[in-house]
């Protein structure tokens, strides 16, 4: 349902995050190298053929230049999410202005620098649209992470009380 793509083998422990994140959802996904300047063509024969292979969203990070996510967005009309990738003397906003600005009609989604587990979930919130059982995954997760952080309130309301 998802191809979660790269530009180097480098960024894949920001990338697998969003990955982990589909895992835990149920939802099937794919993870591939596709350089947008090394690998022109598999990057364009991999947007266009995404559909036909049931892909419903791209997930694309990329550091620096970050070309990626909007190359791949200029050969299919599917939800791309770019997630610029920390790296270079500019530590990744470069990579967030690359993403983030497109022109009219090409446009990229895009999340922070490294933000491959927001990219994810909003991958998820995407395809919830489609898919009830998504967007019920969703739900409970928001509940879950709302009770644990209740929770953490308490117990640091409970420190600071002992330190006065």
């Amino acid at each position: 349902m998802v191809g979660i793509l790269m530009g180097s083998e480098s960024d894949l422990p920001v990338m697998e995050k969003a990955g982990e994140v589909l895992k835990e959802m149920n939802i099937p996904y794919e993870m591939e190298i596709c350089s947008a300047h090394r690998l022109p063509e598999k990057t364009t024969h991999y947007a266009k053929d995404a559909r036909d292979r049931g892909i419903e969203v791209l997930i694309a990070g990329a550091g620096m230049a970050a070309h990626l996510a909007g190359v791949l967005a200029s050969h299919t009309t599917l939800p791309v999410i770019g997630v610029p990738l920390k790296s270079g003397p500019l530590d990744g906003v470069d990579a967030l202005y690359s993403t983030v600005q497109m022109p009219p009609g090409v446009p990229v989604a895009t999340v922070g620098i490294d933000g491959a587990k927001n990219a994810a979930y909003l991958a998820c919130e995407i395809l919830s649209i489609k898919y009830r059982e998504i967007a019920k995954k969703l739900e409970d997760f928001r509940s879950k992470t709302k009770k644990s952080l209740e929770e953490r309130s308490k117990a640091a309301k409970r420190r600071i009380r002992k330190l006065k």
